[in-house]
């Protein structure tokens, strides 16, 4: 175990040094009674910037980091945050010297991603430690010590998100924890999210879901939600609203509220993908039926290939930026709380493309900025493609992997009549729907070839090729 460091405390919410003292007293008040967010292990405050970023400054931000110079990389992370939000920094071990004591039983939530590198933790000198309310945790069950430490500091309705390993979610010697935290009623979900969205890559991350009963423990089912197949971490919901809609409509191979005491019967395995809806089983006839369906698709894919001539002279772009189209009043840049109109050009998270809006569902999905084109001066398939090639060579600093206002207004298109810029754009939106479409039919290909594997291993079917197929011999 790394041995503890000096403290180290920045809190900061910059105030004018005009402003008289009663002003200061005030605001000093509102921020002590905002609620709190904690993360004991925030690293460079990522997890922090990001509830910053979704609730503004209607909180304040408490985190611990053990390493210094990450406690001041994220000190000066929340310094620089848009919000203005209160916050304060510790440096030190979390689990030997917590010093965010003061929240214990006060936290309206936690946002943790623990280490999941440390091989053990020194349980021999906690052993009578209050926070283990659930139990002692065995030196190799460290991550199970951080959801105790985590659910330790809230306050009743509080709630905790902690990141934890797929070991931790079946491990023998965790049982009798993961046994009372599911007799209690403390947890609430468990989402196993796509590999490599944790801070380690190549991981799988699980995230669990506390809350602190209010008084009488709620006894409901646990949601076990299984993300893990998404082939993008961008499709994980990243929205209130589009969580909501998952576990409201997801089917039962993404989504399913198990009963607890479906949960207590054996080991208390608490891996989603044991709870939900297995797959179900293609025959040979259904999977001889979608494969020439898929046969037929790719000879019609490989016939709208298409083939563009090249330029009869060499071709010489004059730029403008979006910035003087805003001025001259071709575009407006509205907020991402606006509603979509089809036409609109969308800005998203997580480093997406831009896109333009269809009026669907889709439209909702990540949307950063949405703005609005004069369709009688500019081509909306026309300044998403342009824009894209400029905006991805500019940096992005927020949590949310999106372009500010400032860069977006810095990006450059090209200036061209309308009727040019409809040619591009016409061209760009072929070639985006055939983009979609083969990834489509890779995604289903792959989903047979997995039935067909499956398939063989269970006996639905042989390994006989039927007759007219010829097998193709692949270099090694």
């Amino acid at each position: 175990m790394v041995s503890l460091l000096p403290r180290s405390t920045v809190t900061t919410r910059p105030v004018d040094a005009t402003a008289d003292a009663d002003a200061d007293d005030a605001d000093a008040d509102a921020a002590a009674d905002a609620p709190a967010v904690l993360d004991p292990a925030c690293f460079h405050a990522t997890l922090l910037m990001a509830v910053a970023d979704r609730f503004g400054d209607h909180l304040r931000l408490a985190g611990q980091e053990i390493k210094e110079s990450a406690a001041a990389v994220a000190a000066l992370n929340l310094r620089g945050n848009a919000h203005g939000v209160p916050y304060e920094i510790h440096t030190g071990d979390s689990l030997l010297d917590n010093r965010l004591g003061a929240y214990l039983g006060a936290a309206a939530a936690v946002v943790c991603e623990p280490p999941f590198d440390l091989p053990q933790w020194p349980s021999a000198e906690l052993t009578t430690d209050p926070r283990w309310a659930f139990g002692i945790p065995a030196p190799r069950d460290g991550e199970l010590a951080w959801v105790q430490h985590c659910y330790a500091h809230l306050r009743p309705r509080g709630v905790a998100v902690v990141a934890v390993s797929p070991r931790t979610c079946l491990q023998p010697s965790g049982q009798h924890i993961r046994t009372a935290l599911v007799r209690s009623g403390v947890l609430r979900d468990v989402i196993a999210l796509p590999k490599g969205m944790g801070s380690l890559p190549d991981t799988d991350v699980y995230l669990w879901v506390l809350r602190r009963p209010p008084g009488v423990p709620d006894h409901a089912a646990v949601r076990m939600v299984d993300l893990s197949g998404l082939g993008d971490a961008a499709d994980v919901p990243h929205e209130f609203a589009a969580w909501q809609r998952l576990f409201t409509d997801a089917d039962p191979t993404i989504s399913r509220a198990v009963p607890r005491l479906g949960l207590l019967d054996g080991d208390t395995n608490l891996l989603p993908s044991r709870y939900v809806a297995t797959r179900v089983e293609a025959s040979a006839d259904d999977l001889a039926r979608v494969t020439d369906r898929l046969q037929a698709l790719y000879a019609q894919v490989g016939r709208g290939l298409p083939r563009f001539a090249a330029p009869t002279s060499p071709t010489h772009h004059v730029y403008v930026t979006l910035g003087e189209l805003e001025r001259v009043g071709a575009l407006t840049i509205r907020s991402r709380d606006t509603t979509p109109r089809t036409g609109d050009l969308l800005l998203r998270t997580l480093g997406r493309p831009p896109a333009v809006a269809t009026g669907t569902d889709a439209d909702d999905a990540g949307v950063a900025q949405v703005v609005e084109l004069d369709a009688t001066r500019l081509d909306a398939h026309f300044v998403a493609t342009f824009l894209r090639a400029d905006a991805d060579a500019l940096p992005v600093a927020n949590t949310l992997g999106a372009l500010s206002r400032d860069d977006l207004r810095r990006c450059r298109i090209p200036r061209m009549p309308l009727a040019e810029q409809r040619r591009y754009g016409n061209a760009f939106r072929h070639l985006r729907e055939l983009r979609d479409a083969l990834s489509a039919l890779a995604t289903v290909s792959a989903n047979v070839i997995d039935q067909t594997v499956h398939g063989l291993t269970v006996g639905t079917l042989t390994p006989g090729l039927s007759p007219g197929c010829v097998p193709r011999t692949y270099p090694r």
